[in-house]
């Protein structure tokens, strides 16, 4: 069976585990960061929420999971503020899949 994790800072993902979603709260250690998410997609986890100033961090990292049906890595806004990542990703989601951008 699958699972569905929540990476982030501790403040932003912590209503997660209410819902029965895995926590795995992050600092400012990279190497350490990257690790994690390794682990998680290699680990049986389908959907993997990143607060978008991780992923905007180890984006790098997460474009190795773009063309794979799973793990799903999504980014959500943190309780320090939106980006606007996860809206971007939204609409190239969407892009890919319509043929256009129709979220705009």
């Amino acid at each position: 069976m699958y699972k569905i994790g929540a990476m982030g800072d501790r403040d932003s993902i912590y209503g997660f585990a209410s819902i029965g979603v895995d926590i795995f709260p992050t600092d400012d250690d990279l190497t350490a960061t990257v690790k994690t998410l390794r682990r998680l997609a290699d680990g049986g986890y389908a959907v993997i929420f990143i607060t978008e100033a991780v992923y905007s961090q180890i984006d790098a990292e997460i474009e190795r999971y773009k063309d794979k049906p799973l793990p799903a890595i999504i980014p959500i806004p943190g309780v320090y503020g939106n980006t606007g990542i996860g809206m971007k990703q939204v609409s190239s989601f969407v892009e890919r899949a319509v043929g256009s951008d129709i979220v705009k």
